[in-house]
Order: C-alpha cells, then sequence, then structure tokens
C-alpha cells in the first residue's frame, strides 16, 4: 500500500523562490510548515492509501488520459490564505485560470471514476501550497505580505507532463516520489 497523488511538477524561477524565501523570514517566528521547493507541484487528485493493482490501473488511466492531450502553459498568479485571516491554514500561490488545466483536471478525474477511484466532490481549485500554518502570531503581517502579490503574475509553467506520486510521510516533511510519468502527447 502506498499514499499516492496525481501532479504537475512545478519548478521555482526567481520570483517564485523569492516569494518563498520573504515569507519564511518574515514569518520566522511563526510556526509554519513550509514546501521544500523541490517538493512544489500542483495537486490534480489526492487518491490516499492505495493498493498496488489499484496503482496500475491508475497508471493505465494516466497513459490514456494524457496521450493526444497536448502540451500547455498556464500561470501562477497571486498569493494568498486558505482558510481565512481569523483561521489560516494554507499560505498559497494562485493559478491565473486556464481552460487547459481545467480539462486535464477533468478528463484525469473522470478517468479515475470511470475505473472505480473515490474522488474529492469539491471543486477543483488550482493553487500551489507554499506553507502549513500551524501557528501565526500575527496574521495581519502574513496577509499584508501576500497581498503584495495580489494580482502579480509570479511565472509562467510549460506542462509537458503528469506524474504520478508516492507521499512518504517523515518527521522532517513529506518526501515525494515519482512512481510514474505520463507525457502529454499530441
Amino acid at each position: 500500500m502506498k499514499r499516492i497523488f496525481i501532479a504537475l511538477k512545478i519548478d521555482p524561477v526567481t520570483k517564485l523562490s523569492g516569494i518563498l524565501h520573504s515569507l519564511k523570514s518574515l514569518a520566522a517566528e511563526d510556526k509554519i510548515t513550509w514546501v521544500n521547493p523541490v517538493n512544489i507541484h500542483l495537486t490534480i487528485a489526492f487518491l490516499g492509501d492505495t493498493e498496488e493493482d489499484r496503482i496500475k490501473i491508475a497508471g493505465l488511466m494516466l497513459k490514456r488520459a494524457c496521450s493526444g492531450f497536448g502540451e500547455f502553459t498556464f500561470t501562477l498568479k497571486g498569493a494568498g490564505l486558505f482558510k481565512n485571516i481569523r483561521d489560516p491554514r494554507v499560505i498559497w500561490i494562485g493559478i491565473e485560470n486556464s481552460e487547459m488545466l481545467l480539462r486535464l483536471n477533468e478528463k484525469i478525474v473522470t478517468g479515475l471514476k470511470d475505473t472505480g477511484f473515490r474522488v474529492e466532490e469539491r471543486p477543483f481549485k488550482p493553487h500551489i501550497t507554499l506553507g502549513r500554518i500551524k501557528l501565526l502570531k500575527n496574521p495581519e503581517i502574513l496577509k499584508s505580505a501576500l497581498d503584495k502579490y495580489g494580482e502579480d503574475e509570479i511565472q509562467k509553467v510549460n506542462v509537458k507532463e503528469v506524474i504520478l506520486f508516492e507521499s512518504i510521510l517523515r518527521p522532517v516533511g513529506p518526501i515525494y516520489k515519482p512512481i510514474g510519468w505520463f507525457t502529454l502527447s499530441r
């Protein structure tokens, strides 16, 4: 049994790396679990603990879903907090509306459902998680910093493949191990 998810790998360039560094410095006194830059990704679907035979089925479905889809680009834009300022939980970077990203998500989620996987029913809100908040002494300071990036274009992301990851939980932070790569070929 492996804890798995389907995602797009994001390689942070200068601006995204700078934002992460700046936020970490600003919130140095707070209890935030920051995402390691090598682990930055956009989750398409989280499948959780999955048997080996089901992982193979997910892989076959992803091969079909990605074949013929084609490469595309989307833009990281803006920043904010999930839940809300009074109860902040996640620091995120937003995604500018991308029809291709929404179509890819729909194709993969439909494929998962058709092959018997249970998938979250809530609407897809594409974002990049930068940190998970445990305790924030002054949320207004962090919110003010995030507001600076409100509508900023942060980075273009070229999507050439979808990756099936295993998430290995460790006390020092998770390891995301790729277990399948699926090219978005035409």
